[in-house]
């Protein structure tokens, strides 16, 4: 590393082992809720006693990906995968006897869970078991394990919650984006849609009444953007629009123990703003004070107060409370709180820039003071239907605080701007949106000076594949690139992918029967040889979204020409990287490698 760009490695660790606190879930009859934290080293359910500490609530083998405490709130059912291969088992835990066992397991198939009876007797759930891409509906009777199928489907499956003993709701999604829900009876297997069936659109967080005479459903039928619509199961086709912003997504959505109020998050942009209405007056309150960031995991503990998960860039996430009588905020977990992340953390500003064609491009800009000739890092979200947003990121944090400027962009086809951009870059018009990184380049220079002969770039997922797509088609604009489970050929991803995965995906990329051809000609592993940069891979062995494989046949490509590539694989991860040893050597390597490849040669201008 050049003179004086030393990382201070005490420094560093802070920003990369601070916790957070997430996926908060409310206890029913108890008042108390549970989360999710790192704070061993791996996710763990957590809850808080009675001096407010966080306390586990449960030691489980492996990461909880999905929490479901029943009715009663004596058990709770816990799915568990092994090793990030996202393979979900159900575990029964008794809480009373502190007693965790097994309710479904077949280590090879996936299951999704779904929730339990309204008399906490039966659990729902989906699982490929009779062909890997089909997802059939089953319960599960808690106290005999005996397992019931209730209806074939073949496809992709998952059932949402119960409508009441002889019905659950069902999600089937009919392309990357859309879906259609259903009431299902488990005992005719009959099935009522929701909403149009010759139109298709979202529908996402379904809320249903006491009454089973109807609920509500975010949709964006007829619309850029969702919004919240009512509808009956007398005539569930039409849905009455009750609350749009036209140019937002309403996020999530969670109705109050008494019915009166439900508690909604707005999507801004990548911000989420939080939103009473009052069905039955049609009146909204905005809720205010809360720091700009992303809101998640609202769970009502009374007709008075709910909770959620807050997420900003200064702060990595923590538990709040919302009291509707006494209108005011209160952090309940201070998990992530670090004195230096606090006082150095940096928010970002919201710009945008015109592409190639005019569209407007929004992203964060993360920067530290205005000084000019910065080395810049442009931060790719995956998906590629995903979105940036004003969350904690440990890099783009530490990175700020070592000089350089980020750039996390959402270009065209993510998330949160509207239905018509979220389709711009489908199919063949794929590399439009990588285009769209060079016009972000641009704009970089031109509006923020930063320097042009030190900029790098990294991504996750789809962000892996926008990366190297980057790299190969734009040589000349990078001095330095980090891929993250990334994918290098469309064409072998989509043949080695999860079969239950395919068929949607092929919806966003399109397909292996049309468009072979066009993927050989994008593919980033047949451009390997036009890298100037040096790159540094990271993948999980376990990754059952995209295969390891992926980043395998790129470095031995680009070895093969002598490029300069470093590959770590992570044997005990899969798509995500969870385990706090792995976060470690993942993100240290990353800021150490493009400080120095980024930041050796740069002179900052004042």
């Amino acid at each position: 590393m050049g003179e004086g760009k030393m990382i201070n490695q005490e420094e560093l660790l802070e920003y990369l082992q601070v916790n957070a606190a997430y996926k908060s879930q409310v206890i029913p009859k108890k008042e108390t809720f549970t989360f999710v934290s790192k704070i061993t080293g791996m996710p763990q359910i957590w809850t808080l006693d009675e001096k407010q500490h966080p306390v586990q609530y449960i030691e489980t083998k492996d990461r909880p990906m999905s929490i479901h405490h029943s009715p009663n709130g004596e058990m709770t059912v816990i799915g568990i995968d092994d090793k990030g291969n996202e393979k979900q088992q159900m575990y029964l835990y008794d809480q009373k006897h502190d007693k965790l066992e097994t309710l479904v397991e077949s280590l090879e198939h996936f299951h999704y869970l779904g929730g339990w009876s309204p008399d906490g007797q039966y659990f729902s759930y989906s699982s490929n078991r009779r062909q890997p891409g089909y997802f059939d509906v089953f319960i599960v009777e808690v106290a005999t394990k005996e397992i019931r199928e209730v209806t074939q489907y073949d496809g992709n499956c998952t059932p949402l919650s119960w409508l009441d003993q002889d019905h659950l709701i069902i999600d089937i999604p009919e392309s990357n984006i859309d879906s259609a829900i259903y009431r299902l009876n488990i005992h005719t297997k009959e099935k009522t849609r929701i909403g149009e069936d010759h139109h298709p659109a979202r529908y996402q967080s379904p809320v249903m009444m006491k009454s089973k005479e109807g609920g509500y459903v975010l949709t964006d039928l007829g619309e850029e953007t969702l919004y919240l619509a009512r509808f009956t199961f007398e005539h569930p086709e039409k849905l009455e629009k009750l609350l749009h912003w036209e140019k937002w997504d309403i996020g999530e959505l969670k109705k109050s123990p008494n019915e009166d109020y439900l508690a909604l998050t707005l999507n801004e942009g990548g911000i989420s703003r939080l939103w009473l209405y009052l069905p039955d007056s049609n009146e909204k309150e905005y809720i205010k004070g809360i720091p700009d960031g992303v809101i998640e995991s609202i769970s009502w503990l009374n007709t008075d107060e709910f909770i959620f998960s807050l997420k900003t860039p200064t702060i990595p996430g923590d538990i709040w409370k919302y009291s509707l009588s006494s209108k005011k905020l209160k952090r309940l977990t201070t998990i992530s709180q670090s004195e230096m992340i606090s006082r150095s953390g940096q928010a970002p500003k919201i710009c945008t820039y015109q592409s190639f064609d005019q569209l407007e491009v929004p992203y964060f800009y993360y920067s530290q003071g205005h000084d000019k000739n910065k080395p810049a890092v442009i931060y790719v979200h995956g998906g590629p239907e995903g979105q940036s947003k004003a969350d904690y990121n440990p890099v783009i944090q530490f990175l700020v605080h070592q000089g350089f400027a980020v750039a996390a962009p959402n270009v065209r086809g993510s998330n949160g701007y509207g239905r018509s951009y979220l389709k711009l870059d489908d199919a063949r018009k794929r590399m439009d949106s990588v285009r769209d990184l060079e016009w972000l380049v641009k704009d970089l220079i031109d509006t923020h000076g930063v320097d042009p002969g030190n900029i790098g770039i990294m991504g996750r997922s789809y962000g892996g594949f926008m990366v190297l797509a980057a790299l190969t088609h734009y040589p000349d604009l990078w001095a330095a690139g980090v891929d993250i489970v990334g994918i290098s050929h469309l064409e072998t991803m989509l043949e080695n992918t999860g079969e239950w995965r395919r068929r949607l995906r092929e919806c966003e990329y399109g397909s292996l029967d049309r468009d072979r051809e066009f993927f050989d000609v994008i593919a980033p592993l047949n451009h390997s040889h036009k890298i100037k940069v040096p790159l540094f891979v990271f993948h999980g062995r376990n990754d059952t979204r995209v295969p390891v494989r992926e980043s395998e046949q790129m470095v031995e490509k680009m070895k093969a020409h002598d490029q300069e590539v470093d590959l770590i694989i992570f044997e005990d991860e899969g798509h995500q990287t969870e385990r706090l040893e792995n976060h470690l050597t993942m993100h240290k390597n990353t800021i150490e490698f493009f400080t120095k490849h980024l930041m050796e040669s740069t002179t900052i201008e004042n």
